[in-house]
C-alpha cells in the first residue's frame, strides 16, 4: 500500500505541475478550471455531504431512468430523509441506454429529479460511464435482484465490450454533449462525474480511448459546473494521471480505515483543489460514519457515502460475503435508511445531523 502512495505521489507530481504552470488565471473554452477558480467555487459552498443514490425500487441506473419504472413520488419520500439528515448533495449515475431510447423523455425525467431536489435543498452531481459490475445490459424489465449479492444488477456503462469499440463513440458523444448543453448552466446541478472508476472490471487502459473522448466532449460543451473524475485505484497509473490532468475539482474514492484514509487526504491535497469523497463508509472495512465523517468534515472534504437504502441494489451485504440464504448481515456493508425511512442506526443519523448542524 505503501508503495503504491509513492508511485501515486511521483504521478501527481510530474502532472500537476504540468497541469498548473499551463494554466491561465482566466478559464477558456474547453480547458481545465483554473486552481484559484476552483477554489473560489468550493468556498461559495457549505461543507458537501452526502450519498450515492438510487431508489429502493431500482436494481440499476436503467431501472431509475426508464419511463416505465422512473418513480419520483419514491425519489420525493427518500430525498425527505437526506434533506432530514442534513444532506446537501447527492451522486447519481445516469445511463446512456436509457437517453439513446427516448431522449427527450430522459432529459424531461433528469429536470424533473432535480426539481424534487432542490425542493429539498439538494443539489446532486450526476455521473455519465461506469465501469462496474455487469458487462451487458438491455432495454426494458430489469432482472431481480440474486439474494443476498450485492449489486447484482448493476450495470456498466456503455458495457463490455461496447466501452472498447469506437463505433459506438458517435451515439455516445450524441448522449453526452445532448445532456450537457441541456444543463449547462443549471444551477441544481453541482458538478458533471464523467467516468465512474475507469479501468474496473479487469478492463485497464482499454478504458482510456473512451475516458478521453468523454472528456474531449465535455469540454466542447463546457458547462458552468466543474468536471471531474474520480480517482479510485492508486495502482492505475496512467488512468490516474489523466484523470488528474483533466479535473476542475479533484474526487476520489476511500474504503479504508482513517489512518490510511488520513494518508490520502493528504497527498491529494498538495494538487491544491478542492476535495471531494465522493464513495466511502464500509462498515466490516472499517470505513465508517464514525471514524470517517468527522475526519473529512476537519479536513473541509466533501463527504458522499455509497449508499442510502436498503432496496434492490442488495448494496448492504458486503462485496466478497454473499449470503445465499439472503439472511440479514451480521452488519450491514453500506446504507442508511431501511425503507421505511426508520435509520439503520441512529446514532449514525444522530452524528450526520450534528455535523451538518441540523
Amino acid at each position: 500500500m505503501k508503495i503504491k502512495i509513492y508511485l501515486l505521489a511521483v504521478v501527481l507530481f510530474f502532472s500537476v505541475a504540468g497541469t498548473v504552470s499551463a494554466q491561465k488565471s482566466k478559464k477558456e473554452p474547453g480547458k481545465i478550471w483554473s486552481v484559484e477558480k476552483a477554489n473560489e467555487w468550493y468556498k461559495t459552498h457549505k461543507w458537501l455531504t452526502g450519498a450515492n443514490y438510487i431508489p429502493a425500487n431500482a436494481i440499476n441506473q436503467l431501472e431509475m431512468w426508464q419511463a416505465d419504472t422512473f418513480s419520483p413520488d419514491i425519489i420525493d419520500k427518500e430525498l425527505g430523509w437526506a434533506e432530514g439528515i442534513g444532506f446537501n448533495t447527492l451522486r447519481v449515475f445516469l445511463y446512456s441506454k436509457a437517453y439513446k431510447q427516448d431522449p427527450q423523455g430522459f432529459l424531461k425525467r433528469v429536470d424533473q429529479f432535480l426539481t424534487i431536489a432542490d425542493k429539498h435543498k439538494i443539489t446532486p452531481m450526476f455521473v455519465f460511464f461506469d465501469d462496474c459490475w455487469n458487462k451487458t445490459s438491455e432495454n426494458g424489465k430489469q432482472p431481480a435482484p440474486k439474494t443476498g449479492i450485492h449489486n447484482s444488477g448493476w450495470l456498466q456503462d456503455p458495457g463490455d465490450p461496447a466501452s472498447k469499440e469506437e463505433a459506438n463513440f458517435a451515439d455516445l458523444e450524441v448522449y453526452v454533449k445532448a445532456v450537457l448543453t441541456r444543463f449547462a448552466d443549471d444551477k441544481r446541478i453541482l458538478l458533471w462525474d464523467l467516468y465512474n472508476e475507469p479501468g474496473n472490471s479487469g478492463k485497464l487502459e482499454t478504458t482510456i480511448p473512451l475516458l478521453n473522448k468523454t472528456i474531449e466532449w465535455a469540454r466542447a460543451v463546457n458547462p458552468s459546473q466543474p468536471i471531474s473524475i474520480g480517482l479510485w485505484n492508486w495502482g492505475y497509473e496512467k488512468l490516474n494521471k489523466i484523470q488528474i490532468a483533466n479535473s476542475d475539482i479533484v474526487t476520489y474514492h476511500n474504503y479504508e480505515a482513517p489512518e490510511w484514509h488520513q494518508r490520502t487526504i493528504d497527498l491529494l491535497k498538495t494538487i491544491g483543489r478542492p476535495l471531494i469523497c465522493t464513495e466511502y463508509m464500509a462498515r466490516s472495512r472499517n470505513s465508517r460514519f464514525a471514524n470517517i465523517l468527522p475526519l473529512l468534515k476537519k479536513e473541509n472534504v466533501g463527504a458522499i457515502n455509497w449508499g442510502f437504502v436498503d432496496g434492490k441494489t442488495n448494496t448492504k451485504f458486503a462485496w466478497d460475503t454473499p449470503l445465499a440464504d439472503g439472511s440479514e448481515p451480521i452488519e450491514w456493508f453500506h446504507e442508511i435508511f431501511n425503507q421505511d425511512g426508520t435509520p439503520y442506526r441512529k446514532d449514525e443519523t444522530d452524528l450526520i445531523k450534528k455535523l451538518n448542524g441540523k
